[in-house]
């Protein structure tokens, strides 16, 4: 049976949808990313997307002659500065719907207050515990941090590691992501015989790497988002450490590679399709969406990043389910969102259900390699 995919907002059927009817004037989408801050490069990228799209949607007449509005609140990627976002988006702009926060930390701090005021909300950001268990009104489009975990260490396993020393930061994307990758790695017969931790503003984990050093590790692995893991990159090259260094989906924008400057070099780690577009092979369903989002991305604020293609999934996959549910009610618009099928995004082909609130399989991520400070897909 073939499937059918679902691309990504064919703006002609936004147009054409005249039998759908909305109670409002407008279709008012909330937001709350770390555009500022330590974070800044996962909401800068996050809230270009957001706004481009959303212009180019009205500039074809909206959905359903109805105009789509932005109302948007920078967290700086504070959790509490998200909770006082949130309550001002659904007590006083009334929107219709949530995409954010940019972080893990500031998406599990408002998990409570989405069941309280019972509005969908789509995450962008990377642990597992935003979707597992499942939380009725919220969603999320990136690979979780047990999905790159997953994959790093089934690519260790091809390359005959055994012994590997864990590295993370100490914010939610790097506790979770630690703590999902000693949960399952013994089920790829691999032992963590170190554990260390820094803080996200460190600016030397010499001190964490010598001990790691001294145990002569298969490989490291580094969970965390920021500068933190450029520095941890530099500063295994400064140590003289030759161990192979994955990193995790976190690093998956030119600026690592920019910080880390060579010594990103021979660094391997799971991403998203959308930082190599070009390399997919064209009967690969995503190329076309990739590459799309791609030109249009860099045309208008530069280089390309995986952070922003998940505020572009997250938006159609809202703007899908509102035109499938004809109307803004919020429970009709949950439930059309848990049913979003074939779906092809940046990230991957989503199919969502009751039980699962991402819907992207393993199979999403690209293992890729930096070579010449540059992306090369390794499989």
């Amino acid at each position: 049976m073939k499937l059918k995919f679902i691309k990504p907002i064919i703006v002609g059927m936004l147009l054409s949808l005249s039998s759908i009817a909305f109670s409002a004037d407008e279709i008012k989408i909330g937001s709350f990313l770390a555009v500022t801050g330590p974070a800044s490069f996962l909401g800068d990228p996050e809230l270009k997307t957001l706004q481009m799209y959303i212009e180019k949607i009205n500039a074809k007449g909206g959905v359903n002659g109805k105009k789509l509005k932005l109302i948007h609140y920078d967290t700086a990627g504070n959790p509490k500065q998200a909770i006082k976002f949130i309550k001002r988006l659904v007590k006083k702009d009334n929107v219709d719907i949530i995409i954010g926060g940019s972080t893990s930390g500031s998406t599990m701090a408002v998990i409570p207050l989405l069941e309280k005021f019972k509005i969908p909300m789509i995450s962008l950001a990377g642990s597992v515990k935003i979707v597992d268990p499942v939380k009725k009104w919220l969603f999320k489009v990136p690979h979780t941090d047990k999905m790159a975990a997953a994959k790093i260490f089934t690519d260790m396993q091809k390359r005959g590691f055994k012994k590997v020393a864990l590295i993370s930061g100490s914010g939610g994307f790097g506790k979770s992501g630690a703590a999902q990758s000693q949960a399952i790695s013994a089920k790829y017969n691999i032992e963590l015989i170190a554990v260390e931790s820094y803080g996200n503003k460190d600016t030397n984990m010499s001190a964490q790497l010598t001990k790691i050093r001294a145990l002569k590790p298969d490989a490291i692995l580094n969970f965390g988002f920021g500068k933190a893991p450029a520095i941890v990159t530099k500063n295994i090259k400064q140590l003289g450490i030759k161990a192979p260094v994955y990193q995790s989906h976190g690093v998956a924008s030119k600026k690592y590679i920019d910080l880390a400057g060579d010594s990103a070099n021979g660094v391997r780690l799971p991403a998203g399709a959308i930082v190599v577009a070009e390399q997919l092979s064209d009967k690969d369903p995503q190329k076309s969406v990739a590459m799309a989002y791609k030109k249009e991305y860099e045309a208008k604020h530069g280089k390309v990043s995986t952070f922003g293609a998940h505020a572009y999934d997250a938006l159609h996959i809202a703007v899908n389910a509102i035109l499938k549910a004809k109307s803004t009610d919020k429970i009709k618009v949950r439930d059309e969102i848990e049913n979003t099928k074939n779906f092809i995004g940046a990230a991957g082909v989503f199919n969502m259900s009751a039980t699962d609130h991402m819907g992207l399989s393993l199979d999403s991520f690209k293992m890729l390699e930096i070579k010449n400070q540059n992306w090369t897909i390794v499989e």
